[in-house]
């Protein structure tokens, strides 16, 4: 893999925790992700499934885990199937994971090639009661999606095992991944480094008449220099105008003189993502009235992030934060206080120029698994991004945190990457001097 290699006792400890919260006489089977096409015979990059990598460290496709901790045999308690290659593959592909190698990343003893899956699998199951299975499960995950592997696994199983029940692995994984150990701290924080390097180069970079895929491209140098296989999501690089459209992704504008960039975007290091936003100036130098705007998100950001805090519901801490960014709406003259105190509250007069939530958890996903009513905990690590979009100005900002929660408070994991204006500028000049 690119990146540096990751202790298994993340993956042993991941799993034993999974099994801790099964069912008796019970099977789990988590499988790998497919291979996307693209057209013709063009392949989209591989990524892996992020349960399958969260029980076991492998980032092969053609992989299945099998856990059955009631197995009478030890040996089959803990089982990776994975694609065997060949001299053709080689050649072809390159290296595979080996089962010597398969076993010193995961943890698990015993790795077996993929076609010896179904023989092994009968046998697993003559004890078992309930099978778990991997689905994708989010809140915000589209209803209408392909048929993934997980998808051929769920049919496989109701055909050959009609009389087991099927369980949802999501209802466990979503429970444990939601925490952070101090290994996943380790490598979110290094995809916050590897981001904001790429920050600090785009921004030294960064003049009027550029176009955002010339800065995109800058940070994407930056991932992939330090080991990033990718950006956590779809870079926003929002210049102008642009910064007023909340997923804007197209990045193929110019970046004018007097005009903000709004920069959205996070490495991913080790499939562990990272997600800050920030705003500079292009032209190195803010004017008055986008650093009062800028000054306004700066304060709710600061004030909110304070908010994350164990015991806290995140729909009522969406609810202070917006109350923080009202506040601010009015001191710059966008409403009216005597409007705001006669508005509709299911219809509050904000929503003009603040429409997004502020946090979301953040991990193997860069919006996270989570349920959202429950309280925030230790270890949590989540992100706070007010924003105020002003478009009759054609100005929008937004600034973005990553934050691990703490008994002592928050902790900020982006800490490193400039946000006051007068460190944006500093930065901005030293990189623009002539030589």
């Amino acid at each position: 893999m690119r990146y540096s290699s990751i202790d298994p006792k993340l993956f042993i400890n991941n799993r034993k925790r999974f099994v801790e919260q099964m069912k008796p006489q019970s099977v789990a089977i988590l499988s790998a992700n497919d291979i996307m096409p693209t057209n013709a015979d063009g392949m989209m990059d591989f990524r892996q499934n992020n349960d399958m990598f969260y029980l076991s460290g492998i980032d092969q496709e053609e992989t299945l885990l099998v856990l059955s901790p009631d197995a009478q045999d030890q040996s089959m308690r803990e089982m990776l199937f994975i694609r065997e290659t060949s001299e053709k593959i080689r050649i072809w592909e390159g290296d595979k994971l080996t089962k010597e190698k398969a076993a010193e990343v995961s943890g698990i003893k015993n790795v077996q090639w993929l076609q010896d899956f179904e023989a092994v699998a009968h046998l697993v199951m003559f004890d078992a009661e309930n099978i778990y299975l991997g689905h994708n499960e989010h809140i915000k995950s589209s209803t209408k999606q392909m048929q993934t592997r997980e998808d051929r696994m769920i049919a496989w199983c109701r055909e050959k095992f009609p009389l087991h029940n099927l369980e949802r692995a999501a209802r466990i994984t979503s429970g444990l991944r939601i925490v952070k150990s101090e290994e996943e701290q380790a490598l979110i924080r290094e995809a916050c480094r590897i981001t904001s390097e790429g920050f600090r180069r785009a921004v030294s970079r960064l003049r009027p008449g550029m176009y955002e895929f010339e800065v995109e491209a800058e940070v994407t140098y930056t991932f992939l220099k330090n080991r990033a296989k990718r950006h956590a999501f779809s870079p926003i690089m929002a210049s102008g105008k642009n910064a007023c459209a909340l997923h804007y992704g197209d990045n193929d504008d110019l970046c004018r003189d007097g005009e903000l960039i709004l920069m959205d975007f996070g490495a991913e290091y080790a499939n562990y993502c990272s997600d800050i936003t920030r705003c500079v100036p292009v032209n190195g130098r803010f004017s008055e009235r986008q650093k009062q705007v800028y000054d306004a998100v700066l304060r709710c950001l600061k004030k909110g992030s304070k908010l994350l805090r164990p015991g806290v519901l995140l729909p009522e801490y969406e609810k202070k934060m917006a109350a923080l960014v009202e506040k601010e709406l009015i001191g710059l003259g966008l409403l009216d206080a005597e409007a705001v105190s006669n508005q509709d509250p299911d219809r509050p007069l904000y929503k003009k120029y603040f429409m997004h939530g502020t946090a979301h958890h953040i991990g193997l996903d860069c919006h996270d698994v989570g349920n959202r009513m429950e309280p925030v905990r230790e270890g949590m690590v989540l992100t706070c991004e007010p924003g105020i979009y002003i478009r009759e100005e054609q100005l929008g900002i937004r600034l973005e945190n990553d934050y691990l929660v703490t008994a002592d408070g928050p902790v900020c994991l982006t800490d490193s990457i400039p946000i006051e204006t007068e460190g944006i500028e500093e930065l901005m000049a030293k990189s623009q001097a002539p030589a």
